[in-house]
């Protein structure tokens, strides 16, 4: 007997169980528009995965714009009260070129959203669901974390070209690192922690105390400490496929503190990805901290099919069968809570538990 799951795609799967997720933990649901005015995206196309944005002008001469970000108008469109936390999660269809077939696409995503006067749980809780979420996708997963304060406040103290040095780092170029450092004559103990984050990647108590051992910096430090109670936050709640990953990093001009992104082994890219983002919030006039993520369910359709059949029945009738007993042997089935479909041919990509012909039942009675 066919379950209303088992009708549902990979996407529309996870959908479900995320969303129930989300709800298990008091995110509300938001629910917006299809577009925005394109001044959103426009003024903020660093943060976009994809900067191709589909647009049209509406009645009135507005540029308009086929949402192709959630995060954005979440955050436009909602009070982020600095007093008050508010935690939201979406099921949202946005329009831009897929990963998965390099084309424009309506894509399903999923994710949530958490605004406001932030505290030490608000920010765990959200990178504790997102290892939740990639739980629901599969069993093969890992989530990678970074904490972008470790390169800021390394930053704020050099002179150096900021952009080149994250993308040697993000590449883990260790030469490109070491060039760098030696063209801007970085001294010894920055360069060295530099080449330490760029080539750092594994268990998190290991890469944490390698970092930690090589610097005196309080606000490196702390950052290291943030990072770390999120690991133990995680841990402790029963999730341990975790990674640190200095490497992963994030356009700093709108992500700030614990970023991180989620791998499941069937996929080969990212299937979540998220953290703080209080630079975003502050560039559009909000006065409050936020975290969030977002789920790419259309990555979810390279996932693994269920083994399960189309129907349990193929009932294969003649061109001169009677239309009654057709429907008649369909609803016989049915009744029995099988699914069948009923053709005068034998489908080619139709998958099936048996086949029956009309003629051999009428036989039977």
């Amino acid at each position: 007997m066919k379950t209303e799951k088992s009708i549902m795609t990979n996407e529309e799967k996870i959908c479900f169980s995320l969303r129930s997720l989300y709800s298990e933990y008091g995110y509300s649901y938001f629910k917006m528009s299809k577009f925005e005015e394109y001044d959103l995206y426009g003024q903020n196309k660093d943060f976009l995965i994809s900067d191709s944005v589909i647009t049209f002008t509406d009645t009135d001469g507005k540029l308009m714009a086929l949402k192709p970000d959630v995060t954005l108008s979440i955050v436009k469109n909602s009070s982020a009260n600095p007093k008050g936390v508010d935690r939201y999660f979406y099921n949202e269809n946005v329009y831009r070129i897929s990963d998965s077939t390099r084309r424009y696409k309506e894509i399903l995503q999923t994710g949530l959203e958490c605004m406001g006067n932030l505290t030490d749980y608000n920010i765990f809780e959200v990178v504790y669901l997102a290892a939740r979420s990639l739980e629901s996708i599969s069993e093969n997963n890992v989530l990678v974390l970074s904490h972008l304060g470790v390169l800021k406040a390394i930053l704020e103290n050099t002179e150096f070209n900021r952009e080149q040095l994250l993308k040697k780092i993000s590449e883990k170029n260790l030469r490109g690192v070491e060039e760098i450092c030696a063209e801007f004559s970085i001294d010894d103990k920055t360069a060295d922690i530099l080449k330490t984050i760029t080539i750092s990647d594994g268990e998190p108590e290991k890469v944490i105390r390698q970092i930690t051992c090589k610097t005196e910096n309080v606000k490196i430090k702390n950052a290291l400490k943030e990072l770390e109670s999120a690991v133990i936050f995680c841990k402790s709640s029963g999730y341990e496929k975790l990674r640190v990953d200095f490497s992963l990093v994030s356009d700093m001009n709108y992500y700030n503190g614990i970023i991180f992104r989620g791998y499941v082994k069937e996929i080969p890219t990212r299937v979540i990805s998220g953290g703080q983002y209080d630079n975003l919030m502050k560039k559009m006039g909000k006065n409050s901290k936020a975290v969030g993520f977002a789920v790419y369910l259309d990555l979810t359709e390279r996932l693994k099919k269920d083994d399960s059949a189309d129907v349990d029945v193929l009932l294969i009738y003649g061109n001169s069968d009677d239309p009654l007993k057709v429907i008649k042997a369909v609803n016989a089935f049915i009744e029995k809570g099988e699914s069948v479909a009923a053709y005068n041919y034998v489908p080619e990509k139709l998958t099936y538990l048996r086949k029956v012909c009309l003629s051999e039942l009428e036989m039977k009675v």
